[in-house]
């Protein structure tokens, strides 16, 4: 199961998008995104987010 980016908290720093492994991040309209089909669920976008924006779907 891949991990999910909560909206109202991503304050759109990156820093997930820069340690994902997978590439499976990136820039969206109102934050960030994670791609389920590329997420691998390593939860390594979890302990680098500052918002603790990022949870598991």
């Amino acid at each position: 199961m891949a991990h999910k980016i909560d909206p109202e908290l991503c304050i759109s720093c990156g820093a997930c998008a820069a340690v994902c492994p997978e590439e499976a991040i990136s820039e969206g309209d109102e934050s960030y995104v994670i791609d389920p089909e590329k997420c691998v669920d390593c939860g390594t976008c979890v302990d680098e987010c500052p918002q603790e924006a990022i949870s598991q779907a």
